[in-house]
């Protein structure tokens, strides 16, 4: 594509369809009416476009690759501060933003996961994430409890959000085209401020849990130095896949005694 190379090692595949670029940009709902929305990896700008003739938000732009930088500046001499050369996963938030902000974005597939990771870190201050990503993290992280594509990523991102699986993409539509399909979804942030449980604890169950996915939990969560009674406990017959985001802060503070 002109101006800017996809670069395999940066996982690149520029859309290139004005249909779906428009459609990703009305996914934006604005929920919890925030005003500033960073879009990461704008590549050849197909989404920046739409956001700056929309004029809706104040708008950043964030890409690892100079190159699409130095193309976007070029393409919009009057925003060109508003590009930036920098790492979402490595950035410092405060630096750029120091209230409520929406993200947006074609997601390099490498890195979608750490980029998901990161909103949660950040989670009271992102009220809403609009992303293409690979269809299948797409569908793990909006499966519910019973599915076998539910994990940990699921089960940490729905306690804070609301996930809505929204359309699929076809690989023909980006340059190059990728291997695989790719999905958008919307998070919009719940009203869970805070867990009803020791999050970090709750953090490390999750995470036990699944990583021994084929175990019941009584086996996956052996680490743990369990009393008796917490050994007898019922929803340690189940495996991880079939707790609701409910039963795993619940087996956690069950959990808790055996920790303190």
């Amino acid at each position: 594509m002109k101006g800017v190379r996809a670069k395999k090692h940066l996982g690149q595949h520029f859309l290139k369809d004005q249909n779906i670029a428009n459609k990703i940009v009305d996914s934006l709902s604005g929920h919890q009416s925030y005003n500033k929305l960073l879009e990461i990896g704008p590549g050849t700008g197909v989404l920046s476009d739409i956001l700056i003739q929309q004029n809706i938000y104040d708008l950043l732009f964030m890409d690892v690759d100079q190159e699409s930088i130095d193309y976007l500046k070029v393409q919009h001499p009057d925003y060109s501060d508003q590009f930036i050369l920098e790492d979402f996963l490595r950035m410092d938030v405060s630096k750029y933003f120091n209230e409520p902000f929406g993200i947006i974005g074609n997601f390099p597939y490498n890195i979608s996961s750490q980029i998901f990771f990161k909103v949660l870190e950040y989670r009271n201050q992102i009220p809403e994430v609009v992303g293409m990503i690979q269809k299948e993290v797409g569908e793990r992280i909006a499966a519910k409890e019973g599915n076998k594509t539910y994990g940990i990523l699921s089960v940490l991102i729905q306690a804070f959000y609301d996930v809505e699986y929204l359309f699929s993409v076809p690989p023909n539509v980006f340059n190059p085209p990728p291997k695989v399909t790719s999905a958008v979804l919307r998070l919009k942030r719940n009203e869970t401020e805070t867990l009803d449980c020791d999050e970090k604890l709750f953090f490390r169950v999750v995470k036990q849990g699944f990583n021994n996915r084929r175990k019941t939990l009584r086996n996956a969560l052996k680490s743990f130095d369990l009393t008796t009674e917490q050994k007898s406990l019922d929803l340690l017959d189940k495996r991880a896949e079939q707790l609701t985001v409910n039963d795993f802060v619940e087996l956690t503070n069950l959990l808790a005694d055996g920790e303190s």
